[in-house]
């Protein structure tokens, strides 16, 4: 026995592969769901666009830092 994955990229195709399965040519089993790829592609969702600049990083860095330093020295 030989086992493949295929991607099916016509609806067509899937018909045809059910019609072999009637036919006890081939047998045709689901893959799980992966969860990590879901969260992934969730995470890219909601991604904004355009990554933020270094000038962006370097204030935002430099506005936390300066929040821990006030709060150590008081």
């Amino acid at each position: 026995m030989t086992t493949y994955q295929v991607d099916i990229l016509n609806p067509k195709a899937d018909k045809l592969l059910q019609d072999l399965a009637d036919l006890d040519l081939i047998s045709i089993r689901q893959t799980p769901a992966d969860g990590f790829i879901d969260v992934v592609n969730r995470l890219r969702a909601k991604a904004t666009p355009q990554a933020p600049t270094l000038d962006e990083i370097t204030k935002e860095v430099e506005a936390v830092r300066t929040k821990r330093y006030a709060k150590k020295k008081a």
